[in-house]
């Protein structure tokens, strides 16, 4: 029996492979080879994502804005509700922080309209669990909003499956050969794919899936960042809390579903694996949240940590291999991964397809010469 031929093999199901195959679907074969035994395992379901059109370097938020409609509108058969909720962002200087709350005022401030900057008072009136003797002030960016990471993932796979597309799990490519004018792939499963176009969206794994169909690797870096939840003060209703953010982005917390998730925001160099949270990042984190605040975390509830994994440049890599034929890169989401993800995998299936990109995109400024590889091969 012959094998079937794709049009395009997605490698990875996170949500940047997951997104992807969800704009390709409907005008073309797709299959989807997740490595695990589950989508979205190592990163993207270890997310507690926000919508923050200020975060990251400028072609991320590019891409970011270009996602907020997706989020607040989404397809009726993709979700009946939006999968944005309010929540706002709350940067917290303390006295001593005086010259990195102004930094990151004006840094924030190009991409924040509605940037206000608040008193101490002020802050705690949005957030009393925090300390007042040393608190300086705080930034309040009102327009960061919550992502229901789950349904935005299940939303892209229903929608890819729904479509005709394919996914097999437990499906580790280990060996590719470009045969006249298609690849064939072959999974540790045994089993064999074929497809015109190899897709990859393999995050951490990026480079390794590279050097499998004989690509340049292009030095991606794995980062581990940790996280935990504890459990909120005993009679306090912390549902509509805002986000807070040490002003140096050194910790954070959030309400999660009845209890608060906290992170130390660690960014520690690693290797693709299935990482696991290290206990000094734990303790540094409630440390760290606890010195800021009022709350008294006596033990973490639950720990584990993901990969963000970046280009050398910050930006992400969208766009075919410059040496190796029909092999696409979709790498390098960092921690921005989620937030960006309608608009990117928006991106990428233009280009797959070889048309131009949407008005949408350009009316958020996307330029997708930022994302090639080309600009990393000098």
């Amino acid at each position: 029996m012959t094998t079937p031929l794709y049009d395009f093999a997605i490698v990875g199901g996170g949500m940047a492979g997951a997104s992807v195959a969800y704009r390709l679907a409907p005008s073309a074969s797709v299959v989807l080879l997740e490595r695990e035994s589950q989508p979205g395992y190592h990163t993207t379901g270890r997310s507690a994502a926000m919508f923050m059109e200020s975060y990251g370097p400028p072609g991320v938020r590019a891409l970011t804005r270009a996602s907020r409609q997706f989020y607040t509108a989404p397809p009726p058969q993709f979700s009946a509700h939006s999968l944005l909720s309010p929540r706002g962002a709350l940067y917290v200087a303390q006295q001593d922080q005086a010259e990195a709350l102004r930094h990151v005022a004006e840094e924030l401030g190009q991409s924040i309209p509605n940037l206000a900057h608040l008193s101490a008072q002020q802050t705690l009136a949005l957030a009393p669990c925090l300390k007042p003797d040393q608190l300086l002030g705080a930034l309040w960016d009102p327009d960061s909003q919550d992502i229901d990471v789950n349904a935005l993932l299940q939303g892209f796979l229903k929608g890819f499956q729904k479509e005709g597309g394919h996914l097999q799990c437990n499906a580790e490519m280990v060996e590719a050969k470009f045969v006249q004018d298609h690849w064939c792939l072959r999974l540790q499963n045994g089993t064999e794919v074929r497809a015109k176009c190899v897709v990859n969206a393999s995050g951490a794994w990026g480079d390794a899936v590279a050097s499998i169909v004989g690509a340049k690797p292009i030095g991606l870096v794995p980062r581990r960042r940790s996280a935990f939840t504890f459990k909120a003060p005993e009679g306090t209703d912390t549902k509509a809390w805002p986000a807070i953010v040490g002003i140096e982005e050194d910790w954070y917390f959030k309400p999660d579903a009845g209890q608060l998730f906290g992170s130390p925001a660690n960014a520690d160099d690693t290797f693709a694996h299935d990482v696991l949270p290290e206990d000094m990042d734990i303790a540094l984190g409630i440390d760290r949240i606890m010195a800021a605040t009022n709350l008294n975390i006596h033990r973490p509830t639950s720990t584990w940590a993901g990969l963000r994994t970046f280009a050398p440049d910050g930006e992400m890599v969208i766009g075919f291999d410059d040496a190796c034929p029909q092999f696409f890169w979709l790498v390098g989401q960092g921690g921005y991964g989620i937030q960006s993800a309608a608009g990117y995998s928006s991106l990428a299936a233009c280009l797959l397809q070889q048309q131009v990109i949407t008005p949408e995109l350009e009316a958020c400024g996307v330029d997708a010469s930022m994302f090639y590889v080309q600009r990393l091969r000098k």
